[in-house]
């Protein structure tokens, strides 16, 4: 397994910080972080699932894919909820 993302320093996966949590997911991303360690996420609301979402298809465009650990219960309960917890890389 690869090693955890050191580039993604987010507490919150929220509305609130959305685009900021969007460019720095994709910096990452593009630096060549295949692995979202999201254990330091604090708080976290339905914008986490786009996000996750988002950064994933950013890792596709190019050619690669992204794993997501320590995923916050309740991101997976609302993934679980909306349908999409088979499109989200878990490692």
């Amino acid at each position: 397994m690869a090693e955890a993302n050191p580039m993604l320093s987010l507490e919150a996966l929220t509305f609130d910080n959305a685009q900021a949590a969007l460019a720095q997911g994709c910096a990452a991303v593009t630096a060549g972080e295949t692995v979202f360690d999201l254990g330091g996420v604090k708080a976290a609301d339905s914008s986490a699932l786009a996000l996750m979402l988002a950064w994933q298809r950013r890792a596709q465009e190019q050619g690669r894919s992204v794993k997501f650990v320590n995923v916050p219960a309740n991101v997976d309960a609302l993934a679980k909820l909306y349908g999409v917890d088979g499109l989200l890389g878990r490692a």
